[in-house]
């Protein structure tokens, strides 16, 4: 089911947004060579726990999954495109590329957000995939209006991906998000304009782009959580929540 929030949820979701992209550019901070993706999980956690917040994906489980997801955050590597569960002995090196996505409780109401970074020096390729999958999440926001629909925020992610010829998978997509950390709408990087549910003023939506360097297949690997390119090729991952109003989309996860 679709939900509306009220103005005294959006302020609140506004001010979790704000912690969230803190603690989220901060980690990113903290990206380099020779890095676990443990001891980031662990900076997110204390970051978090520090502002008053909650983690909202330690401890969740998703319907479906035998076990409840044991990090704050997801750190996806190379060709993990989402939902990589840190560990110690996940040693970041130099020429990787890393998503970091992190859901947050604030106040009993859930933002998310991702960002993808480059660990040391990385490939033109690399960079390009990067910024293409940055780009993707602003024209998809755009699209985030009030009497438009998720097929149009679909339509024009998924446009702006092939016309770089890169590619996107038919089966990970947004989100609702707010009163859970997963809610309805679907919200998928593909689609056609005027499909799916129509955009009402109060929705939230976290807008995802995952941008794949080879054709775009996915499998689950074997811990249930993490996603992989099917050919091993590199992905990137960008994420916002989006409030629906009566003017342009207001982003909630900005500093």
């Amino acid at each position: 089911m679709i939900t509306i929030k009220t103005s005294d949820d959006i302020k609140i979701l506004r001010e979790g947004g704000k912690i969230l992209a803190n603690v989220l550019y901060e980690v990113a901070a903290h990206v380099r060579p020779g890095v676990s993706t443990k001891e980031l999980d662990q900076i997110a956690f204390d970051l978090i726990k520090k502002s008053g917040a909650m983690p909202a994906f330690l401890n969740y489980k998703p319907e479906g999954i035998s076990y409840s997801y044991p990090a704050t955050l997801c750190v996806s590597v190379n060709e993990e495109v989402v939902h990589g569960i840190p560990k110690e002995d996940k040693i970041l090196k130099e020429s990787d590329i890393v998503s970091l996505d992190c859901g947050l409780n604030y106040k009993g109401l859930f933002t998310d957000m991702a960002i993808t970074v480059p660990v040391g020096l990385a490939s033109e390729e690399d960079l390009k995939l990067i910024e293409v999958t940055k780009k993707a999440l602003a024209i998809g926001i755009r699209e985030a209006k009030a009497g438009n629909t998720v097929g149009d925020i679909g339509h024009a992610i998924g446009e702006f991906i092939k016309k770089n010829n890169f590619t996107t998978n038919k089966i990970l997509a947004g989100h609702g998000v707010g009163y859970k950390i997963h809610e309805d709408p679907f919200v998928p990087n593909f689609g056609r304009p005027g499909e799916g549910a129509e955009l009402k003023t109060g929705m939230v939506i976290a807008i995802e782009p995952m941008v794949n360097l080879g054709h775009g297949e996915v499998v689950v690997t074997s811990d249930e959580y993490t996603f992989k390119t099917r050919d091993g090729k590199k992905s990137a991952h960008f994420e916002k929540t989006i409030a629906i109003t009566d003017d342009k989309p207001f982003v909630l996860t900005e500093r």
